[in-house]
């Protein structure tokens, strides 16, 4: 699955162009450029979404809209995203999930976090007893 959030990027009469993501109501931002927009969508999407997964609240998953532009979390967000919306996907529990790791239901639960900096073994791990396999790529930005 890729957490890729479409957004709508609006020129303004001043100049510049208002980025509003389509999935997320509070997430928007602005930019000079595409591009410069591009870089702060990505920027705050982070923050919004790392603060959601902070405050244990709902994560949504971006939407299908064709012609958008899209952006996304930090690598560390997504991970964190993934291992929840998967975990309770396939209707586990930490304490599940600690005993097909063989490890504390803390220690799960930091992998949740986005500040976790799990390995990747780690990530194997926790993929495989989610019944997923783990899957890299690196992408122009």
């Amino acid at each position: 699955m890729k957490l890729e959030y479409p957004y709508n990027l609006e020129p303004q009469e001043s100049g510049g162009f208002v980025v509003q993501f389509l999935d997320i109501e509070e997430a928007f931002t602005e930019g000079a450029t595409p591009e410069e927009c591009a870089f702060n969508a990505s920027e705050v999407l982070t923050g919004i979404l790392e603060q959601r997964l902070a405050d244990g609240a709902e994560i949504p998953l971006p939407g299908k809209h064709a012609r958008h532009p899209t952006a996304s979390p930090s690598a560390a967000v997504q991970t964190a995203i993934l291992l929840r919306v998967t975990r309770q996907a396939e209707g586990k529990s930490l304490a599940d999930l600690a005993r097909a790791l063989g490890t504390s239901w803390p220690a799960v639960q930091r992998l949740e976090k986005p500040n976790a900096n799990p390995t990747l073994k780690q990530l194997e791990r926790a993929a495989k007893a989610l019944g997923k396999r783990l899957v890299l790529g690196f992408e122009s930005p």
